[in-house]
Order: C-alpha cells, then sequence, then structure tokens
C-alpha cells in the first residue's frame, strides 16, 4: 500500500488525488494498466508531482491530442510497458446548424452533462463555431451519448463517434517576447506579457481570473519565477522562460505567450 496520508500533504485537491492513489494501490495489487477518470489542469499537476518520487508505479497522461488541458492518466507498475493508446478516450463529433444560435463551451458542457453524465468522464470540448463541436469523452459512454445528446441551446444536433485524428484541433499561436522589470512580481509581469496596464492585470488577479501553474493566485505581488505558467481566463497561457540580472540590477525575463 503507498502511504497515502503522506502523499496527500499539502494537496488542495484532496478527493480527486485519493481516489488516484487506491487506483495505483490496485495496479500495483494486479499488475494490471488501470485509467483515471479525466483530470484537470491543478489536478494533474498535483498527481505528476505526488507521484513523482514514487518508484513503484509510472503515470502516463493524455487527453486526445498534445495540447489538451483535461486528460486520463494511465497508472502501472514500472516493469509494464505504457504508451498513449492504453489511455482509453472517444472523441464524439456533435453536428448542427449553429448559425442563427451559436453555442460556446458552455452550452456544449451543458448539454453534455444534461444527459446525465458527471464532469470526470468529459475531456476537452472543441467549438467549431456554426458547425457545431467536438468533445471527447471515455469509450464508455460513447453509445449512450450518440442515443442521448440530441439538442444544444435550442439546436438539434446529430452525435457520432470519430476518430481521435479527425479532430479540429487549432494550434496555438505563440509569441516570443522580452520584458525587463524591477522585480518579479506576478502583476508586473503578466502586464507585460498579455500586453495589458498593471492595474488591470492586478485587477484581474484579486478577481480570481489568474492562475500560476494551474493554481488560483490573487495577490498581484506573489513572486514568479523561470518555469511557472501563467494563465488567465479567456486570454491565454504564458511561460516564463530564462530570467536574467541586469547590471541595474532589473530582471530581463524571457517569455513565450499562447493565445
Amino acid at each position: 500500500m503507498l502511504p497515502r496520508e503522506e502523499l496527500l500533504q499539502g494537496i488542495e485537491n484532496r478527493d480527486s488525488a485519493a481516489r488516484v492513489i487506491d487506483q495505483a494501490d490496485q495496479a500495483i495489487k494486479t499488475w494490471e494498466v488501470v485509467c483515471t477518470d479525466f483530470l484537470s489542469p491543478p489536478e494533474l499537476a498535483e498527481v505528476q508531482q505526488m507521484f513523482a518520487r514514487l518508484t513503484e508505479v509510472q503515470l502516463l497522461a493524455w487527453g486526445g491530442y498534445p495540447q489538451a488541458e483535461r486528460q486520463r492518466v494511465a497508472i502501472a507498475r514500472p516493469e509494464i510497458p505504457l504508451d498513449q493508446s492504453q489511455v482509453a478516450i472517444a472523441a464524439l463529433d456533435i453536428a448542427g446548424n449553429f448559425l442563427f444560435d451559436s453555442a460556446t463551451h458552455r452550452d456544449f458542457l451543458g448539454a453534455l452533462l444534461g444527459t446525465g453524465l458527471v464532469r470526470d468522464k468529459v475531456g476537452d470540448i472543441i467549438v467549431l463555431g456554426e458547425r457545431g463541436g467536438q468533445a471527447i469523452v471515455v469509450p464508455e459512454l460513447v453509445e449512450f451519448l450518440e442515443m442521448s445528446l440530441t439538442q444544444v441551446r435550442s439546436v438539434p444536433v446529430k452525435t457520432r463517434q470519430i476518430d481521435l485524428s479527425e479532430l479540429k484541433i487549432r494550434e496555438p499561436k505563440k509569441k516570443e517576447l522580452t520584458t525587463v522589470e524591477a522585480s518579479l512580481r506576478l502583476d508586473a509581469v503578466a502586464s507585460a506579457g498579455f500586453g495589458m496596464s498593471r492595474s488591470k492585470m492586478a485587477e484581474m488577479i484579486s478577481g480570481g481570473d489568474v492562475r500560476v501553474n494551474w493554481k488560483d493566485v490573487t495577490q498581484p505581488s506573489h513572486q514568479l519565477k523561470s518555469g511557472d505558467l501563467v494563465a488567465i481566463r479567456g486570454k491565454g497561457r504564458l511561460e516564463i522562460g530564462e530570467v536574467a540580472v541586469t547590471k541595474k540590477e532589473r530582471y530581463r525575463v524571457q517569455l513565450t505567450r499562447f493565445v
């Protein structure tokens, strides 16, 4: 048995982390590959951190495409080969005419959950504008959703399984930039990276719209470091690259923005 309480120390998403520990124990005992439900980015980051120092198991996360936010994790003993094909994932096409009643990510998610699903069974949702959307789900629910998901907002939809290769993924646009700041405060660096005023950024941070390494941060004075990931709802992500100190003792920060 894994040291459950020791692993859960300092973990915010304790319920999901505890379930993964149980599944890891099962994988060790049965010598089988065990799959979690879909984990959100903060849950996944904590699980990976939690298991990083363990040698009894290995993890492989996959969400259907390289940039997927929500991912399932395959857990197995280190002696068992693991690859993405062992992470059970299915894709659905949700087609309808949304020309006069456009649907958002929230609308598609609401329609999926409206069939009785729980959130853990649904991965990423890709909105395709007037043509509808696509959703990644656990394979055992495909047949049920093909019959049950018949409407999103006021629009009748046809739901069918598609191959993962048919997902219409928009590659994130990447912009490299450099800023020189007096400190590594979150509001200073993020305002430069996202091209907005520092006061507006501080407002967004205090309002709970900003995450650092997938954890909510509400203090504008939070100190960043190389390797941190800053995400703002609806604005994309910012990766903190190399940090160097200038002759005037300011910080030159390499940034990569994904939109």
